[in-house]
């Protein structure tokens, strides 16, 4: 229905006001969000170039496109970069607070074994050596984005954790020193994933590749993901906040228009079963002239669903990025389709994009559905021990043989046979 509000705008004089429309639950679909046939070419090419040339590619495209040479920047300890004391604090808080997640997240990630007759059988639980954390610097220094992608990396004891952003913003430095990087690239875009997945100067190819970017950035991500670990493909950000109508309509919007204010793209749906209060609502999201741009750009919009379990059934399909759940007859319990959940109206998602701990690095474009967000699990990897005993060998390798002969993997079936 964005399109059909933007097309009502335009054509409306000035002097009718913006259009903000109610929008039935089922009427509602989910916009389109690809990358076209050029940014696949064009992010195709530069990788090409960046694997061929190595660092005089790095380097020709950070002059294009940010006018600036990549550099690796050496670190300083956090207090040396004399940010702002609230500020300094504020980062020091968030990132005590990710940190004991991202603890309480590893604690049940552990090695371990069990035995029967036939031997012993574990699994591994070890880190992943080299991570890339990028960290985006175009129309925001995401401070935050250094202390969720690095964090969990530095707790689940990944040796080599390389920070890439075009910002070389004091801020970002200061976060990224804190949240653990052992080092730090100024660079970004395309060429800054190619130079964690090919290399650059004297740091070697990472072994994954975590945090959020714009479309080029995610479709650099995409195509290398045969060659290093990603995260995901984040599309644009995205709120749904179910309400029962007893919430203030000034902290649902200034929520609704936290998550806009990301992207251009980026949309935020608030959906209730309460019309009057909907259109409460929308008076008071019209009454603000910073927030029409957003309006009418389609990144709000308004849904109403006649009764709770339809409210259930449109959060489930769409599987949004941040969930904010105010309803008293709906519990969390229904709902599990979603990036996080936020519960009541104290949960404010800024909060969870900066300071309650848990990673803001969540699935969009309906991803929920199939995967949850970044956590401390991604940066490990899972690998298992089997030690077979003398029982087992003659009793497993007799079962094993019958389902290799019924395969007709003769040689299979040999190395068991000459086993009993």
């Amino acid at each position: 229905m964005r399109w059909l509000k933007m097309l009502i705008s335009a054509i409306l004089p000035t002097n009718c006001g913006v259009v903000l429309m109610i929008i039935n639950a089922k009427d509602w679909r989910r916009p389109a969000f690809d990358n076209d046939a050029k940014v696949q070419s064009a992010v195709a090419e530069m990788l090409a170039e960046i694997e061929r040339d190595g660092n005089d590619a790095i380097t020709r495209y950070s002059l294009k496109f940010d006018q600036c040479e990549p550099k690796v920047i050496a670190l300083k300890p956090f207090e040396e970069y004399q940010l702002d004391p609230d500020l300094a604090d504020s980062i020091k808080l968030a990132a005590k607070r990710i940190e004991a997640f991202a603890s309480f997240q590893k604690e049940g990630l552990t090695s371990k074994t069990f035995s029967d007759d036939y031997g012993t059988f574990g699994q591994v639980v070890s880190p992943i050596e080299r991570v890339g954390a990028y960290i985006p610097g175009g129309r925001y220094p995401l401070i935050s984005t250094a202390l969720m992608t690095l964090i969990p990396a530095k707790i689940a004891g990944c040796p080599v954790r390389v920070a890439c952003s075009p910002s070389d913003n004091p801020a970002i430095l200061a976060a990224a020193s804190l949240a653990g990087a052992t080092e730090f690239i100024r660079l970004g875009g395309v060429q800054a994933i190619g130079a964690l997945t090919f290399g650059f100067d004297e740091i070697e190819p990472v072994n994954i590749i975590v945090g959020p970017g714009n479309a080029w950035v995610n479709e650099a991500k995409k195509q290398v993901q045969s060659r290093v670990k990603i995260d995901g493909l984040a599309g644009p950000s995205e709120l749904l906040a179910i309400c029962d109508g007893e919430q203030p309509v000034d902290w649902i919007a200034l929520d609704a228009l936290a998550q806009a204010e990301h992207d251009p793209l980026a949309c935020s749906l608030i959906v209730s079963d309460d019309k009057k209060w909907l259109e409460s609502l929308s008076d008071f999201l019209k009454s603000d002239k910073e927030t029409l741009t957003l309006i009418d750009n389609g990144q709000i919009e308004l849904i109403f669903a006649s009764q709770p379990a339809e409210l259930v059934d449109f959060s489930e399909g769409y599987a949004p990025e941040h969930l904010m759940l105010c309803h008293q007859k709906i519990n969390a319990e229904q709902l599990s389709n979603y990036g996080s959940l936020f519960v009541g109206a104290n949960s404010a998602v800024a909060l969870g994009d900066y300071i309650s701990g848990p990673n803001h690095t969540l699935p969009t474009l309906g991803y929920a559905k199939q995967s949850g967000g970044l956590s401390v699990s991604a940066f490990l990897k899972i690998t298992t021990i089997q030690n077979v005993s003398d029982n087992g060998r003659v009793y497993l390798s007799n079962a094993a043989q019958k389902i290799a002969d019924a395969e007709g993997l003769k040689f299979h079936a040999k190395s068991l046979q000459i086993r009993t």
